[in-house]
């Protein structure tokens, strides 16, 4: 079930609850779906989001750094292996 037809569901219910219940009655059903639908969703705080973008974002910058420095040793390899002098390093 995608989220949408989730949320429509979860809509219906509340509407049919809200029709044929009493407010506490209603308001502790909704409680428990929430509940249910959202242990479901395995959903993250915002701030749990933002940290771990960040650390993804420092990750990324890091695979790249290492990507240079692989392709640079990779040209100083070929070039010993070729038996060429290494370009100047830097």
């Amino acid at each position: 079930m995608n989220r949408t037809q989730w949320m429509e569901d979860l809509q219906k219910n509340i509407s049919d609850l809200i029709a044929r219940s009493p407010a506490a009655d209603v308001e502790r059903n909704v409680r428990s779906m929430l509940t249910q639908g959202f242990a479901r969703l395995d959903l993250v705080t915002r701030e749990e989001f933002d940290v771990q973008a960040e650390l993804l974002a420092r990750a990324r910058t890091r695979v790249d750094q290492l990507a240079v420095q692989v392709e640079q040793l990779q040209a100083r390899l070929d070039a010993l292996q070729n038996g060429n002098a290494p370009a100047s390093e830097s």
